[in-house]
C-alpha cells in the first residue's frame, strides 16, 4: 500500500505545477514507517499491535493519539492504514453535530475499516456516548421516538478500528479514554536532528537543493515540529524562486526574518508577549486574562499556542500568581540584568 517513488515524483510535481499547498502537504506526509522520522517508542509499539491483529486476522484495537499539533498524528494514522491494507475514512469532532451523523459515517464502513476522528475532544458528550458500545461491542444503539413511546433498535457494525486524535486530552472523559483498548500514545517533540532530516527528505521531494547549514537553521527555528518546519521549507523555496537564486543560508535568513522568525523560532507575538510582561508587568507575575487583555489576544491562544513553546525554551514559567519571565527570558529580549524586574 506504500507509495512508489514515481507516485511521489507525480503528485509532487501536480502540487508544484497547480501551486497547491494542500496537495503538497499530503504529498510530503511520510507513506511509510522507514519515511517516518522520530516518534520510535510509538512506532515500536505499533508494529507490534498491527502484526499481532494481522496474524489473528482481527482489524488493530483502537488507538488514540495525542500531543501539540503539527507532530503526526494524522500521519501516523494514515500510516497505519496502509500497512494494514484498509480504507481510512476520516472526520473531525466538530463535524460529528448529530447522533445521526455519526450513525451515518458508522453505518457506511466496510469491514477492516479504519475511522479517524480528529480533535476527539470536541464531540458532544451525547455523541460521544453513542460511540462507547460502537467501540466495545460493535454495535449502535439507536433510541428512536421520546417519553413512552420511545424504543431502542441495536445496529450490528462490521469490525472496524477507531483511530482518534487530539490536542488536549484532559477533555476527553474517562470512559471514553477507556475504550482506546490498543493503547493511548503521546507524542513527543523531536530534537533538531529529527526535524533536519525531515526538512531534507521534503526538500529532495521539493526538488530543492540545500546544503547541511541552510537545513540546520530552518530546523534550529522549527519550534521542534514538523508542520512547522515544512511550512518554513516552503517559504525559504518561494523567496529563493522570486529571487531566481539557489536556496542558501543568506536565503533562509532573509525568508525567516521576513516571517518574523527570530533565532529561538519565536514569531512576533512570542516576543509582544514576553515584551509586555517586562514592559509592563516588571517580569510578572501576572494572570493569564490580564495577559490576554494586555495583549487584545484569547486567553486560549495564548495558553494553547504561545504558551507551550516559550515554558518549552524555559523563556517564561507559571507560578501559583501567574506568568514569570526567566532569566533566560530576559537575556533573549537582550534586557540587562540591572533593568530585569523593574518597569522599563
Amino acid at each position: 500500500m506504500s507509495s512508489t517513488p514515481k507516485d511521489k515524483n507525480k503528485a509532487t510535481n501536480k502540487a508544484n505545477e497547480t501551486g497547491d499547498d494542500l496537495f503538497l502537504d499530503t504529498t510530503l506526509r511520510p507513506s511509510s514507517w522507514d519515511e517516518y522520522v522520530g516518534q520510535k517508542t510509538i512506532k515500536d509499539n505499533l508494529k507490534v499491535l498491527l502484526r499481532a491483529a494481522a496474524e489473528r486476522k482481527h482489524p488493530p484495537e483502537h488507538i488514540l493519539f495525542y500531543g501539540p499539533p503539527g507532530l503526526g498524528k494524522t500521519t501516523l494514522a494514515h500510516l497505519i492504514a496502509r500497512e494494514t491494507a484498509s480504507q481510512l475514512k476520516a472526520t473531525s469532532g466538530p463535524a460529528i453535530e448529530k447522533i445521526g451523523d455519526l450513525a451515518s459515517i458508522l453505518t457506511n464502513l466496510s469491514p477492516g475499516d479504519i475511522l479517524f476522528i480528529d480533535e476527539i475532544h470536541r464531540l458532544n458528550k451525547a455523541i460521544e456516548e453513542v460511540l462507547y458500545p460502537a467501540m466495545e461491542s460493535g454495535s449502535l444503539d439507536i433510541i428512536i421516538g421520546k417519553g413512552p413511546s420511545a424504543r431502542t433498535i441495536q445496529l450490528e457494525l462490521p469490525p472496524f478500528t477507531l483511530i482518534a486524535a487530539t490536542t488536549r486530552i484532559a477533555l476527553l472523559s474517562s470512559p471514553l479514554r477507556s475504550r482506546f483498548s490498543g493503547g493511548t500514545f503521546r507524542l513527543e517533540f523531536y530534537s533538531d536532528k529529527e526535524i533536519q532530516q525531515i526538512i531534507e527528505r521534503s526538500a529532495k521531494l521539493l526538488g530543492i537543493d540545500m546544503d547541511d547549514r541552510s537545513s540546520k537553521k530552518i530546523a534550529e527555528r522549527s519550534r521542534f515540529t514538523p508542520r512547522t518546519a515544512n511550512f518554513l521549507l516552503k517559504r525559504v523555496r518561494d523567496l529563493a524562486q522570486v529571487e531566481k537564486t539557489p536556496v542558501s543560508v543568506e536565503i533562509v535568513d532573509r525568508a525567516l526574518t521576513m516571517l518574523g522568525v527570530d533565532e529561538l523560532g519565536l514569531t512576533q507575538v512570542d516576543r509582544d508577549l514576553l515584551r509586555t510582561l517586562i514592559d509592563k508587568f516588571s517580569g510578572g507575575p501576572v494572570g493569564l486574562n490580564t495577559l490576554a487583555a494586555s495583549l487584545a489576544e484569547e486567553e486560549a491562544t495564548i495558553e494553547e499556542v504561545h504558551e507551550p513553546y516559550l515554558l518549552q525554551l524555559g523563556l517564561i514559567e507559571r507560578t501559583p500568581r501567574g506568568r514569570k519571565v526567566t532569566e533566560k527570558g530576559y537575556a533573549h529580549m537582550k534586557i540587562p540584568p540591572e533593568k530585569r524586574g523593574k518597569l522599563l
